[in-house]
Parts: C-alpha cells; sequence; structure tokens
C-alpha cells in the first residue's frame, strides 16, 4: 500500500476530515485531493521531484501531501517555526524545486537557497480551483520502497539531517500505531500537534486513514479551545506532549474530558508528576510512547489495558528494540544501555549523508542515541538522551532523574537540567526551572528536598529561574540551548 491511498480507505460517507465548522467525508477528501494533484501537475510537478510543503495543521496540508505523494514526489514538511535562513537551508540541502506553502515566504537570494525553487501559495490554489478544472495529471507508478518523505530533524545539537522515509515505511508504522492503539472506525482522532512533525502525521493522520476513522484538525494549541473541541466534537483519542496535560490537568473540568477513550503521549519525556495530577484530575491515564524521526517515527507504546507509569511501554507490533552496551552486547534487565531498533519502519539512511548514516544505521539497526534500560517484562524506560548525560568528577548522572525530583516540588511548573563546565570535577549540575503562576523560589527550601532525595554528585550546584523553557514545536526542551546559556554563566 501507498502513503496517498490511505485516502481510500475510509467509505466515502463517512467523516475523514473536520475542523472548526467544515466536515468533509472520504469521498470529498479523494476528489478535492485528485483536484489538488492536477493542479499540481499543471504547475510544473514531476515524479521524483522533491517538494517542499511549509503550512500550518489543515486541510489543505493533508490534500497537498497527499498530491504530491501521488505524483510519485518526494514530500519535504517543513517546520513553521523556521526562520528564512534555516528554510534556505533544508530547501537547498533537498534539491527541492516547489514549495507548496499557505502564507508567501521572503527567502535569502544568492547561494543560500536552490535557486530553482517555485513557490506555490495554497489560498491561490483554492482560488483557481474554484474557477476552473485542470486536465487530469496522469497515472503514475509508485512503489512502496520508493522514498515518500524526507524528515528534517530539528537540529537542536547541530546541522538538521533528513531522515528517508519510503511508503512501507510510513505505512507499516501507520499500521503498528493503529494496533498498539485498538483504533477502530468510530474514533475520532484530535491532530492538534503540528503535521509537519512525524508524531503528528504518522499517529494523529496517517494511523486514522489506515482505520477509516476521522480525524479532528486544529491549528494551533490554545487550551481552553482545545478542551472545547475534545468535548464538542467528540474526540476519542487524544494525542499530545507532556506540556499538553499539564494545561489539561489544571484547566479541564473531567465531564469536558469524559469522552475520551485514549490519551496518549510522545515526543518528550512524560514527567511522573505530570501523569499523577491528570489522573488525580480526571480519573483517565496517559499511556506514553516513544519514537524518532527515522523510525517514521512510532517505536513503543504502552499496551492500552496495561501501562506502567514512568515507562514508554512494549515494541509495536513488527517493531524489535532491544538496550546494548558500548560493545553492541544487550544488557540485563535494570542495566542501562543504548536503546536500538530494528523494523519496517525505519529509514534508508539520511539524503546525503553516507557517513551519518552509516553511524546511525549498524548491523541492521538503528542506533537512537537514548539511554535506556528494560524490565524483566520487557518494558522499557528511557534514562535520557546520551548526549545529554552529565559526567560529575567520573560518575554519571542522567538529567532526568534530576528533573523527575523537581517537578515534585511544589512550586515548580517545569524543569530542565544540563552539565555545565566545572574546572574541578570536569561538570557539574545545573537546573533551570519554570515556577507555578504566583510561586516564589526558595533556593534553600529546595537544596534541602533535592538533598533528600539525590545522592550528593547528583545535586544541582546552580538552579536557574527562567520565565520559559526553550522548546522546538513539538514541547520538546532545547537543552542545546540551555548548555549554551550554561557556558556563558
Amino acid at each position: 500500500m501507498l502513503v496517498h491511498q490511505l485516502i481510500f480507505r475510509g467509505e466515502n460517507n463517512s467523516l475523514a476530515l473536520s475542523q472548526k465548522n467544515v466536515r468533509i467525508n472520504y469521498g470529498q477528501l479523494q476528489k478535492t485531493t485528485g483536484r489538488y494533484r492536477d493542479y499540481f501537475y499543471a504547475a510544473g510537478i514531476r515524479p521524483r521531484d522533491h517538494v517542499a510543503l511549509f503550512a500550518v495543521n489543515s486541510m489543505e496540508f493533508v490534500f497537498s501531501y497527499m498530491a504530491i505523494a501521488s505524483l510519485g514526489c518526494v514530500v519535504v514538511p517543513l517546520n513553521t517555526m523556521l526562520t528564512p535562513r534555516e528554510i534556505s537551508f533544508i530547501l537547498k540541502d533537498a534539491g527541492a524545486k516547489h514549495i507548496v506553502t499557505d502564507k508567501q515566504l521572503v527567502l535569502p537570494a544568492g547561494n543560500d537557497v536552490s535557486p530553482a525553487v517555485v513557490q506555490i501559495y495554497i489560498p491561490e490554489i483554492n482560488k483557481a480551483l474554484e474557477q476552473a478544472a485542470y486536465p487530469a495529471a496522469p497515472e503514475i507508478p509508485v512503489g512502496e520502497s520508493d522514498t515518500c518523505a524526507i524528515l528534517y530533524t530539528s537540529g537542536t545539537t547541530g546541522r538538521p539531517k533528513g531522515a528517508m522515509l519510503s511508503h512501507h515505511n510510513l505505512i507499516s508504522n501507520a499500521k503498528s500505531v493503529t494496533e498498539a492503539l485498538s483504533a477502530v472506525r468510530e474514533d475520532n482522532f484530535l491532530c492538534v500537534l503540528p503535521m509537519f512533525h512525524s508524531f503528528a502525521w504518522t499517529c494523529a493522520v496517517l494511523a486514522p486513514f489506515y482505520t477509516g476513522a476521522s480525524v479532528t484538525v486544529v491549528e494551533l494549541f490554545s487550551p481552553k479551545d482545545v478542551i472545547a473541541t475534545i468535548r464538542d466534537q467528540g474526540v476519542t483519542v487524544v494525542l499530545g506532549v507532556p506540556a499538553m496535560y499539564t494545561y489539561y490537568a489544571a484547566l479541564a473540568k473531567p465531564e469536558e474530558l469524559a469522552g475520551v477513550r485514549l490519551f496518549a503521549s510522545g515526543a518528550a519525556s512524560l514527567p511522573l508528576e505530570t501523569i499523577n495530577s491528570f489522573f488525580a484530575k480526571t480519573r483517565q491515564r496517559v499511556i506514553e510512547g516513544y519514537g524518532l524521526s527515522e523510525a517514521s517515527p512510532a517505536c513503543c507504546f504502552n499496551p492500552v489495558d496495561a501501562t506502567k507509569p514512568g515507562s514508554i511501554g512494549l515494541p509495536l507490533p513488527g517493531v524489535k528494540v532491544r538496550v546494548v552496551d558500548q560493545e553492541g552486547r544487550e544488557t540485563g534487565p535494570a542495566q542501562v544501555g543504548e536503546l536500538i531498533v530494528q523494523g519496517p519502519n525505519v529509514m534508508s539512511g539520511y539524503y546525503g549523508l553516507s557517513a551519518e548514516t552509516a553511524e546511525a544505521l549498524r548491523g541492521g539497526w538503528l542506533y537512537t542515541g537514548d539511554l535506556a534500560y528494560k524490565d524483566e517484562e520487557g518494558y522499557v524506560y528511557i534514562v535520557d538522551r546520551k548526549k545529554d548525560m552529565v559526567i560529575v568528577s567520573g560518575l554519571n548522572v542522567y538529567p532526568r532523574e534530576v528533573e523527575e525530583v523537581l517537578f515534585q516540588y511544589p512550586a515548580i511548573k517545569e524543569a530542565a537540567v544540563v552539565g555545565a563546565p566545572d574546572k574541578k570535577r570536569g561538570e557539574s549540575v545545573r537546573a533551570y526551572v519554570v515556577l507555578k503562576e504566583g510561586m516564589k523560589l526558595d533556593k534553600n527550601d529546595l537544596k534541602a528536598f533535592l538533598r533528600a532525595n539525590l545522592a550528593a554528585y547528583k545535586l544541582p550546584r546552580d538552579i536557574v529561574e527562567l520565565a520559559f523553557l526553550p522548546k522546538n514545536s513539538t514541547g520538546k526542551v532545547l537543552k542545546n540551548e540551555l548548555r549554551q546559556l550554561s557556558k556563558g554563566k
């Protein structure tokens, strides 16, 4: 099966997409995607072209993506928070000839951008399609092993890399997600996570399409508006990131979320304090999962009926995971090592980067760079990013462990821990915290709380209060920015 064929999985008269007061069924989705396809072909898009897509969450994003893929092209979704310089880098790196965009972009001139890139403006597509029909684009052979998308990593630790994902990668992952979440046609998935991100696209769009279910599209995350949408639109599956569940726990009334059968979290580690506060408020569990763009992205999810708080769960159907030491030997229960992944969801490599591909894909396994361990039942627990680990006087400190303790302190809303240069110890622990509204930071009291819960070498030498933590579009804290801030201290 091919990605664009997913729009034919639902019954023609069944709801496919809704956004605000607009609702379309699968038959209308197929028809509109076909018209976009004809328009793109008339605009000069041809098979094997790399076509960038820059748009906020919308039905038009879906029409565009599916139409581009059906022409045998490669979709390059772009983070809508990127600057023109960053966009230009990706356009040039990917060799994109066209960019489909929902706003006019002013890009740098000269050598910083692919000189042949043509902007196709979504509002103009809609206007043109209202006025005329375009000649039907030809049928184009597309194979399951053909690259469907190039997903660029966020670049938080360096140069963005484009993970090449085939139709088979994405379809297999969508299928696995539907099985893990026990999805059915009657489900209504909330898509408020950005569609350009792999978590949203695979789990909140492709997975429901695979099942023939519906998707409720929300452009931006405004907590009260999203809660009202969940209530009023009959959402049954909510996918989010940890920060969203903090808002739900604080602002939602239990009855507003009563129609939801499943809450799931990914993209970043879900603090136990957030899990507990959400359950205390709603009496509902949040199941945590794990993935990365290079794996389409989902690798693990907690079973719906056997969730272990703090764990990312078990491997998805068809996906294998191992935890290995530095020599590549599998570790035993509770022993920390690097998490590696194998399965039909794993990328073919990074576009144009053979050395980086060889480093990430070794012996048929994807090395994730995440430190983890398994328990006796095979449940996986993420300890931290390999690159985030802090080494204090030769002793390993996992920032997530310190963060979990910080989250338990009543005044703290958010926390992030990084390593800071230290002449005596090599590195020391530095904590950045955001306080709950109306709270003040008593550092002496906080340090006493930490001393009671952490070994001395794990204690932050510095605790810095911030108004907010720097994050990317999916709520993942940009620790590289905090590390740079620490170097300047």
